[in-house]
């Protein structure tokens, strides 16, 4: 079971599972530091800014908190202050921790924090890497995407919405495909919900688009029969069981 410990300082705090790490200090969380200390593997861009760093508790994605879409121009990384515990990397760290209690597969949260500058904050967050794995994205453009693999996906997703977990962003990006598992990433802004069909529905849809903004309907034209098919029927199957 994940624990917790909160240490405070004059601009925000730093929340950390002592079990896995005895202690983490704000360092952790620049890039600089670990790229100082040749720890620093591969850093990239995107809305999120992410990097692979070599930590004492081992690899880890180090990932800073932004904005996407037009309100990114005005607002970048910085967030409403309404609370520590609402804050985007609290939450997402509990909500893995209680996941990965859970067994579902997802990275395990090693630590989070905010920087508060009066009602504004930023935030980032540290979670084990999930070695070997290539995105759903990925397997798409390489032509691995099958209807094997696309029933796996099916399963996958069905576990999550069977706790009761909604992903705020599911998408071909944020599944994660080893030879032995496959893993759901990026539950930022991701709840627990009661069972109701419509937002579970708009979950898949989410997908759905995604893969099909990806290309998929151009490789072969069979979208519905090779792919999504086998998905949905996989989800159905997997989600009744």
């Amino acid at each position: 079971m994940t624990s917790e410990r909160i240490e405070d300082d004059a601009t925000g705090a730093i929340l950390f599972d002592p079990a896995s790490v005895p202690q983490v200090t704000g360092d952790w969380f620049d890039p600089a530091f670990w790229r100082a200390g040749e720890r620093l593997r591969e850093q990239g861009g995107g809305r999120g800014g992410v990097a692979i760093v070599q930590t004492p508790v081992g690899e880890c994605v180090l990932r800073h908190y932004r904005r996407g879409g037009m309100v990114a121009r005005l607002l970048g990384d910085r967030y409403l202050w309404t609370g520590r515990d609402r804050t985007r990397s609290f939450r997402e760290f509990r909500l893995l921790a209680n996941l990965s209690e859970r067994g579902l597969p997802v990275p395990g949260p090693v630590a989070s924090r905010y920087v508060r500058h009066g009602m504004r904050y930023r935030a980032d967050l540290i979670m084990r890497r999930i070695a070997d794995a290539s995105t759903l994205a990925e397997c798409l453009a390489d032509g691995r995407l099958d209807s094997t693999l696309a029933a796996r996906v099916g399963e996958l997703v069905a576990r999550f919405h069977r706790e009761g977990v909604w992903h705020a962003d599911l998408n071909a990006h944020n599944v994660l495909v080893g030879d032995d598992r496959l893993h759901l990433i990026d539950f930022d802004r991701g709840e627990f919900r009661a069972e109701a069909r419509g937002w579970r529905e708009s979950n898949l849809e989410r997908l759905r688009r995604s893969l099909l903004k990806l290309g998929a309907a151009e490789r072969g034209g069979r979208f519905q029969e090779a792919i999504w098919g086998p998905l949905i029927q996989a989800y159905e199957k997997a989600f009744g069981a």
